[in-house]
């Protein structure tokens, strides 16, 4: 995951800060060299990387600081503040037309995830009541109008093309459909080239002239780390960009673009892809995206996802079940579906707080495992997933023959749901604690 690395060096660095108790000046000047070491590896700006630790610096001396019962707690929160400003403050976005289509031109290299991103954000805004229309401009890209046609299909939006006429006209008449047709969002899909070229600028410019699009957004690939920035900065001092979709921060980048390019640029961030499926990706919030990087979590995202996902009624039945201590099969299936609508667990993981975090994070979800258990409970009847007891030797073997597993399967499934059944005399309140507990169940601990 990105910033992995980064996290781990911070967090060393604030624990041998915290294990001093008092704070010199030197002690502080000790620790942001080991930062500003942290952030270089990281792949962040050397410009950006000085005037950070500078600004930390500065502020962390201060005898106010020293002096306090606790400054290492506070030259952490002086670190988080700096980093969130770094990042741009707070979640930037979009601007909206007054009157509608609002246009998005959204630009940018081969190979960054362009095509698969528009989608993704179309997709993202339709469910939150937008009616976005995807318009086909990259004339150039073999089968990259059908590239887009297959996820605007994916996603439930549908897609504007005249096959490979002038990219100008085909998004001048997009702009008029969306008017005739009720859209109100028009996503430009723009092509792309190996290198910035002065064809493919001049190309954007006639675009942005015709249109008047209301946002330029830049998709650059978090993994090419400070390839990114330069890639923002050019098109930013060519075109002038409104803001930046930072793909692939799920891989092993080191995390440097995503806090360099609103220093470098001066252009926020806006979203970030998290993932190759059409409904990872999500608004950048520096403040959030700061407290994941210092090891304190980011639980506001984890409490959307997971209101994306939450029925009302089924968590009422649910706590009236868990009071009663009434808690079937059928439910821990359902919980089993909840669970997997919030996404990627390994990614939910990561926005635990502290040490829950990594004691998680250090924990591989077998989605094998969880797929075997749902095709057991699958192959039960109704009565036996509400009445597991009556499951006896001839119906365990019937079940484990109609998922195509075994009887010591099935048991092992039962011994959980047995397990699960005292922890909820126990639980507390709540919707998730029921998941953690069932994807720590799930779970198997990595061998070193």
């Amino acid at each position: 995951m990105a910033f992995e690395g980064l996290s781990e060096k911070l967090n060393a660095t604030f624990k041998k800060l915290r294990g001093k108790g008092r704070l010199t000046e030197a002690d502080v000047r000790e620790g942001m060299r080991e930062v500003r070491l942290a952030l270089l590896e990281a792949d962040v700006s050397y410009k950006v990387v000085k005037e950070f630790v500078a600004s930390v610096t500065e502020r962390a001396v201060g005898s106010d600081v020293l002096d306090s019962l606790t400054p290492a707690q506070q030259v952490i929160k002086i670190v988080n503040e700096e980093m969130t400003n770094l990042m741009g403050g707070a979640n930037a976005r979009l601007t909206m037309a007054p009157h509608p289509p609002t246009v998005v031109m959204m630009v940018g290299l081969q190979g960054a995830g362009k095509t698969t991103n528009v989608a993704k954000l179309a997709g993202m805004l339709r469910k939150n009541g937008h009616r976005p229309l995807l318009v086909g401009c990259d004339v150039y890209r073999p089968a990259a109008i059908e590239q887009l046609k297959v996820v605007g299909g994916q996603v439930e939006v549908p897609v504007f093309e005249q096959g490979q006429g002038d990219p100008v006209e085909i998004a001048k008449n997009a702009v008029r459909h969306a008017r005739d047709y009720g859209n109100d969002m028009v996503f430009l899909d723009t092509a792309g080239r190996l290198h910035v070229d002065e064809a493919l600028m001049d190309e954007l410019k006639r675009m942005k002239e015709a249109v008047r699009p209301n946002e330029i957004l830049l998709v650059v690939d978090a993994m090419t780390g400070q390839d990114a920035v330069n890639a923002a900065k050019a098109f930013d001092d060519a075109l002038g960009i409104d803001g930046v979709v930072l793909t692939k921060l799920d891989g092993d980048a080191r995390g440097g673009a995503a806090l360099s390019i609103r220093a470098v640029t001066g252009k926020p961030i806006k979203f970030v892809g998290t993932g190759e499926k059409l409904d990872m990706i999500e608004p950048f919030h520096p403040d959030r995206m700061a407290s994941r990087i210092l090891g304190m979590g980011d639980m506001l995202t984890l409490i959307e996802k997971a209101q994306t996902s939450y029925n009302e009624k089924q968590a009422v039945k649910l706590q009236e079940k868990l009071r009663k201590n009434n808690f079937t099969l059928q439910d821990f299936y359902e919980q089993l579906q909840q669970i997997r609508g919030m996404g990627d667990l390994s990614q939910l993981a990561g926005m635990m707080p502290g040490g829950l975090g990594k004691q998680m994070q250090n924990a591989t979800i077998d989605e094998k495992a969880m797929a075997h258990t749902e095709a057991i409970i699958l192959s039960m009847t109704p009565q036996e997933r509400e009445n597991p007891q009556i499951l006896n030797a001839s119906r365990k073997k019937r079940i484990a023959a109609g998922c195509g597993l075994q009887v010591v399967d099935v048991n092992r499934l039962l011994k959980q749901y047995d397990m699960i059944q005292q922890m909820t005399k126990q639980m507390s309140k709540g919707r998730l604690g029921l998941g953690g507990r069932m994807m720590h169940g799930m779970g198997k601990k990595k061998r070193k």
